[in-house]
C-alpha cells in the first residue's frame, strides 16, 4: 500500500508565493516520474509541471518562469515552488507519482489534493 500526501496549499495574495510538497510512502522500490496537476472549478484537470527520474523537467506554458518543480529522491518527495501567483492559478493541486513496487509492478497514484487560492 502506498500513500501520497500533499501539503502547503492555502490563501495567498496576487504576486505572492507558495511551496507545495508531496511525500510518497509505503511499498515503493523506485519512483519514476513525479508531477503536479491542477483542477479549477468547471475545468478539466491539467498538467502543471513534471519531473522525470533523470531530473528533466517540463512545465505548462502558463506557469513557465514562475513555478519550479524539484524532487528529493531520498525522501520520495516532490516540491512545487510557485512565485508571482495569479488569480487564475486558483485550483486544487494534485500530486501524481509513477512508481514500481517490490514485486516489480508499475503503478500511478494520486494524492488527495491541496487547495490553492489566489485572491486579494
Amino acid at each position: 500500500q502506498v500513500q501520497v500526501v500533499e501539503s502547503g496549499g492555502g490563501l495567498v495574495q496576487p504576486g505572492g508565493s507558495l511551496r507545495l510538497s508531496c511525500a510518497a510512502s509505503g511499498s515503493i522500490s523506485r519512483i519514476y516520474d513525479m508531477g503536479w496537476h491542477r483542477q479549477a472549478p468547471g475545468k478539466e484537470r491539467e498538467l502543471v509541471a513534471r519531473i522525470f527520474s533523470s531530473g528533466t523537467t517540463t512545465y505548462a506554458d502558463s506557469v513557465k518562469g514562475r513555478f519550479t518543480i524539484s524532487r528529493d529522491n531520498a525522501k520520495n518527495t516532490v516540491y512545487l515552488q510557485m512565485n508571482s501567483l495569479k488569480p487564475e492559478d486558483t485550483a486544487v493541486y494534485y500530486c501524481k507519482i509513477q512508481y514500481r513496487d517490490f514485486s516489480y509492478r508499475n503503478y500511478d497514484d494520486w494524492g488527495q489534493g491541496t487547495q490553492v487560492t489566489v485572491s486579494s
